[in-house]
Parts: structure tokens; C-alpha cells; sequence
């Protein structure tokens, strides 16, 4: 493959995926870390991306559908219920995984009172406890990228592929009877090692996200254990969920 067409490529790619690691655009464009490398520096010099620790961002990404702050104003008086019964189900004195969902972001707000050690790449969530002496929390390693308020790239899925935990608190973009989706490849290796950290998987997930598929998919129902989520999730989508014997708990 020729060097414009590698680089066309991952241009395409970054642009519907906004970060990538050397090794997956190695794969992508059937070429030698060394040989993407050169295309990203090239590529960087005319402004089309930002070469970081591990691979390569977009500079302007395409929408701001993922801002943290921006997505944490939908469904908001759901969020804060959810995070409320979760925290309230969750033991003390547990380690818990928190994802860097809008929605489980609401659930670390109520923990303080049960003194877990909280294992995060959101970066909400540890600023939220950054002062607090009764909240232990482990930051992961990874790129900081603005946008989401997270830590993302090889090394975050390393530091959660290192760990175990009594708990994972996620959310994801939608959920059928097919599995779970997300909406933002960024995120789908980090979630899928926290899922396999976990020794319970806990959903935080709001009526919207039922019956709604997202683009990539995240894991199968078997790897469910618990679903928390609002009274106005429809019982049409919960019933099959409960037969397939995942626990599910709905606010007041």
C-alpha cells in the first residue's frame, strides 16, 4: 500500500473513531508500527492530527456529542436517582471500578460514605475525591483527552487488564437483547478489561438506553449481573432481561 493511501486511511479511520493506538492503525493499514509512525508525523506537519503517547487523536473532532459536560445535562433528574440507589446497593469498604459514563460519574457522588477504593479513568471522578481522605482512588494510566474527561489509549487498558475488583460500575450507549453497545470506540478495550476485572458488573443505565443499539458492541448479557435504572424503563425490555436471570432494580 502506498504511503497516500495509508495515509488516507487512517485519516478515515481517526475520523470516525477519534483516537487509535500505533497497533491498531499498524493493522488497519497492513504495515510496521515504524512505517505508521512516519505517516503520523507527516500527517501531524499538515495539521490533520496530534500524534500522542501510543498513536494518534484528532485535533478537531468531528461533533461535541461526547463532552462530558454536555452529556451529563440529558437525563439528568434519572442520572442522579440512579447513582443514588447504586450507591446506596453497593457494600462498604469495597474496591469498585467506575467507568467514564455521565451516569456512573453520579453514582461515585454518593460513595463517599462507604469508604471504597475507587479505580477510575475518569477524570470527574477523581477530581471529585482528589482532597477527600475517606475515598481511596486509583487513576489509570492513558492519554488525557478533554473531550470525554477520561484517560484512554494502551496504557489505560494495561492498568485495568492489571487489576481485580468486588465491583464495575458502567454505562454504555444502548442495550437490546442482543448485548450492550456503547456509542464511542475510544472506550470498548478500556470497558471490556474492567468488565473482566470486576467480580459483579453493575449497568447504570436510564429508560433511553433500552431497545437502542449503538455502534460498537461492548459485551454479551451473560457478563450482566446487575441493571439499575429509572422507573420509566419499559417492563417490555426489562422482562426478558430478568429471564435471563440478570437482577434488575428501577428507582422510585
Amino acid at each position: 500500500m502506498q504511503a497516500e493511501e495509508r495515509q488516507k486511511r487512517i485519516t478515515e479511520h481517526l475520523q470516525k473513531a477519534e483516537f487509535s493506538s500505533l497497533e491498531e492503525l499498524s493493522e488497519l493499514v497492513d504495515a510496521s508500527v515504524s512505517t505508521v509512525r512516519r505517516d503520523l508525523t507527516y500527517l501531524e506537519s499538515k495539521g490533520q492530527l496530534k500524534r500522542t503517547h501510543g498513536g494518534a487523536r484528532l485535533i478537531q473532532p468531528k461533533s461535541e456529542e461526547f463532552i462530558f459536560s454536555e452529556r451529563d445535562t440529558h437525563e439528568i433528574d434519572e442520572k442522579e436517582k440512579i447513582g443514588k440507589t447504586c450507591a446506596d446497593y453497593i457494600p462498604g469498604n469495597q474496591s469498585v471500578i467506575i467507568d467514564a459514563g455521565t451516569t456512573a460519574y453520579h453514582v461515585a457522588k454518593h460513595l463517599e460514605t462507604k469508604s471504597p477504593q475507587i479505580i477510575t479513568n475518569s477524570l470527574p471522578v477523581a477530581n471529585l475525591y482528589a482532597s477527600n481522605g475517606m475515598v481511596e482512588v486509583i487513576l489509570s494510566g492513558g492519554v488525557i483527552y478533554p473531550r470525554l474527561g477520561v484517560l484512554v489509549g494502551p496504557l489505560a487498558v494495561e492498568s485495568f487488564s492489571r487489576i481485580h475488583a468486588d465491583i464495575a460500575i458502567m454505562g454504555s450507549g444502548g442495550i437490546t437483547e442482543e448485548g450492550i453497545t456503547n456509542s464511542h470506540n475510544l472506550l470498548i478495550d478500556i470497558q471490556k478489561e474492567m468488565i473482566r476485572a470486576a467480580q459483579k458488573v453493575i449497568f447504570c443505565l436510564d429508560h433511553t438506553k433500552f431497545g437502542r443499539k449503538s455502534v460498537s458492541h461492548l459485551c454479551e448479557l451473560d457478563q450482566v449481573d446487575t441493571i439499575i435504572t429509572d422507573a420509566r424503563a419499559p417492563q417490555s425490555s426489562l422482562e426478558p432481561l430478568r429471564q435471563r436471570g440478570i437482577e434488575i432494580i428501577q428507582t422510585d
